[in-house]
């Protein structure tokens, strides 16, 4: 299968083990080939067919194609959802700018980031009409587009509009290598909502970014004054 870093994914009922960075055309592994050297309980395999039947090859999501029912897209298969995931871990492995420009040991990565601000969401006090749910996921999905065009700050001299179009076109890539279909759909909508800060929910996320991003500016103090 080729060399690269082995990433495990450990859950409850099994561990997803595949290899970083995504499947290319020269270490093509069907799914079914995947599955025949995977041990995973029953539980696994709904996640893995993620409600299809695909066997297609694991790519790096060349083989995703546009439905010719935009009325009823296609639910993602798994080569889809791997492929996504793999993109995804870019997440956890991005360390904010504001950090390592600062040389601080250990920076937070993007993941970190978005992972307190998700326990945030989840443990706020219940705000009538507010929707604490859909706030715990726009706080997950919010920096998503990151994924491919990293932590964009005002030092790095690129507009605002610049970075809202590069952040959109990320996006728009995630969602098709999601498959499409109402997942995607889903991740598309929140982000969306909260670049726009089209609701209660969007405004109260903004708020918790803008706490952490004040949390961090305080431990960066500290240690730059210590």
């Amino acid at each position: 299968m080729g060399s690269g870093s082995r990433i495990v994914f450990p859950c409850r009922a099994f561990s997803l083990a595949f290899l970083v960075p995504s499947f290319t055309s020269s270490t093509q592994l069907s799914l079914k080939s995947f599955l025949a050297h995977t041990s995973l309980p029953p539980t696994a395999f709904s996640f893995l067919r993620m409600a299809s039947s695909s066997s297609s090859s694991l790519t790096n999501g060349n083989d995703i194609n546009p439905s010719n029912d935009a009325a009823a897209p296609s639910p993602p298969s798994a080569s889809s959802a791997i492929d996504f995931l793999t993109l995804c871990h870019r997440l956890k492995t991005t360390k904010r700018a504001g950090w390592v420009r600062r040389d601080v040991q250990n920076p937070e990565s993007i993941a970190d980031h978005m992972y307190r601000m998700g326990l945030m969401a989840l443990i706020v006090s219940d705000i009538p009409g507010i929707d604490q749910d859909k706030c715990v996921k726009m706080a997950i999905v919010h920096d998503i587009a990151e994924a491919i065009v990293g932590d964009i700050t005002p030092s790095d001299g690129i507009s605002k509009a610049e970075k809202s179009r590069r952040e959109r076109e990320a996006l728009d890539h995630m969602c098709k290598l999601l498959g499409g279909g109402s997942r995607a759909k889903e991740i598309e909508e929140l982000w969306m909502e909260y670049e726009e800060n089209t609701s209660s929910e969007a405004k109260i996320v903004k708020d918790f970014d803008k706490v952490c991003n004040a949390s961090v500016c305080i431990f960066l103090l500290f240690m730059i004054y210590q």
